[in-house]
């Protein structure tokens, strides 16, 4: 069966979140679709009935193979989507994400790929999250969590995992935006703030945001 637009949406976040953790809770899948609790069990068991999903006991769920499948289609038409609404209609990064997901409810493959066409067949999101191609496959990302590197390196922003609209803007009034040159100038212990260096300025960043920033 032909997933429905419901069905995409759960299967291209599941496929987030298991990018941080190998099985999804209901919690945190609630959470992330801003859905009430009840209503992701009822889901669930319509993607485990169709063989997308399978669940872990005691542990959560995960993408079956045909689910994998799925959810990387779902996720080239969200993020060429997200490339055209910033490229061709000129909306800002942290508008997109919301964009692409009512419009993507509608958006077929034929449209997605004249979108891909319309704007360079890019291989990175607005946020510089990888974009899987027409085979379903990901290009490679050797990038590192900027939390985990040391006071004194130098490298460029690869991508900014969030879609949190306020982060976004406050990433974008600082210079924090993939393909900007950055250096490590200081850490506080205990993983306290980081400052950066970004051209002529110095910036610093609390935790929370440092995890959200991807470089190589």
């Amino acid at each position: 069966m032909q997933p429905s637009p419901a069905m995409r949406e759960y299967l291209a976040e599941i496929y987030r979140l298991q990018e941080d953790s190998p099985t999804v809770s209901t919690t945190s899948l609630a959470e992330r679709l801003g859905v009430s609790a009840p209503a992701i069990p009822r889901m669930l068991k319509r993607l485990k009935s169709a063989g997308y999903v399978k669940h872990i006991p005691y542990q959560g769920v995960e993408l079956a193979e045909l689910g994998r499948e799925e959810a990387l289609r779902e996720l080239r038409r969200h993020r060429v989507l997200e490339v055209f609404l910033v490229d061709i209609m000129g909306f800002r990064w942290d508008e997109v994400h919301e964009q692409a997901d009512e419009l993507g409810k509608g958006l077929n493959d034929t449209i997605a790929e004249r979108m891909a066409e319309m704007t360079g067949f890019p291989t990175r999101c607005p946020h510089g999250e990888p974009i899987p191609d027409k085979d379903r496959k990901l290009p490679q990302m050797n990038d590192f969590c900027l939390i985990n590197l040391a006071v004194g390196y130098k490298g460029t922003i690869s991508r900014v995992r969030t879609n949190e609209p306020e982060r976004l803007q406050y990433f974008a009034s600082l210079g924090l935006m993939p393909g900007v040159s950055f250096e490590i100038v200081g850490r506080a212990p205990f993983n306290g703030p980081m400052r950066l260096r970004v051209e002529r300025d110095e910036i610093v960043l609390g935790v929370e945001l440092v995890k959200a920033i991807w470089v190589s």
